[in-house]
């Protein structure tokens, strides 16, 4: 467990930068992980909860390899077709272009911070829904952390198959009229000295936009949400929506990376009762080896 946790920290020497044997390496310590926790402790909410950050420490680290090897991602990167798509889904007109032009002002305005720290709170509402079943609906939270972990873990395989510039970068490098990435203003003026360091701590892979994983794991929470009652699932829905206008708005997602991360998150959903059955085989099969069965 403990080099499982450890391999992200090193990689970099591991890999030296490009795509190969070393990525492989890294990424099966990653993954074994979660499942070493298992069987070295007892069942507890704390152990159920540590598998689970476990599992995103693997997803965070797979998240951030590409960008190891600039060269492999350059050679893959798709640019055009969400630039297609957006402008038939805006009727012409790229909606995050749109909306700039009619919402923007001079700077940073009131709505420009605000959007930007509902973008911010993402980082923790997939895995508070998840810990608050944990706390509200324990019996149910096996289910819950494995369709997020299963939404993550899909788009992060996205991500290393199709990476896909944001619309940001497309304004940056002419591929589209200039795109503010007001995220990143209104971060640097409510922030100040300090934006750099929290911006760099959140990973460095620019390319990790289709799908977008903030609206397909917020739709998510909000189906994870709906095990504790409807209350809860309708704020989540809520949250989802504003969220969704908030990314197309700021400059970091098409509509595009909103209709995928949608469509992700509902197939990672209907397709869990079928996973569930092997899922819990492999559960009961970890459980039998582990300090619970002795």
């Amino acid at each position: 467990m403990a080099v499982g946790f450890a391999a992200p920290l090193v990689r970099r020497h591991i890999t030296r930068g490009k795509f190969g044997k070393g990525t492989a390496v890294v990424s099966a310590l990653c993954w074994q992980a979660p499942a070493a926790l298992m069987l070295a402790t007892r069942p507890s909410r704390a152990r159920a909860a540590a598998v689970y950050a476990l599992q995103m420490w693997a997803y965070l680290a797979h998240y951030d390899m590409p960008d190891d090897d600039p060269d492999w991602i350059e050679r893959r990167l798709q640019i055009r077709y969400p630039i297609v798509t957006d402008r038939l889904l805006g009727f012409g007109e790229i909606p995050t272009i749109r909306l700039q032009r009619r919402l923007g002002t001079n700077g940073v305005g009131r709505h420009d911070t605000m959007l930007s720290w509902l973008h911010w709170s993402w980082f923790f509402v997939p895995h508070g829904s998840v810990l608050y079943v944990l706390a509200r609906r324990p019996e149910q939270f096996e289910r819950a952390a494995a369709m997020m972990a299963a939404t993550f873990d899909a788009g992060v395989i996205a991500y290393w198959v199709v990476p896909t510039a944001p619309p940001w970068w497309a304004g940056e490098t002419g591929h589209l009229p200039h795109v503010r990435r007001i995220m990143v203003e209104a971060g640097s003026e409510f922030w100040g000295a300090l934006w750099q360091r929290l911006y760099d701590s959140l990973g460095r892979n620019p390319f990790a936009a289709m799908p977008s994983l903030h609206f397909g794991t917020s739709v998510m929470a909000a189906h994870v949400l709906g095990q504790v009652g409807r209350k809860q699932a309708a704020l989540a829905w809520a949250y989802a929506a504003a969220l969704g206008f908030a990314l197309v708005y700021l400059g970091e997602h098409y509509v595009t990376d909103l209709v995928a991360g949608f469509a992700l998150a509902e197939a990672v959903r209907l397709a869990a009762p079928r996973l569930a059955a092997a899922a819990k085989l492999v559960a009961d099969g970890l459980r039998r080896l582990g300090p619970e069965a002795t």
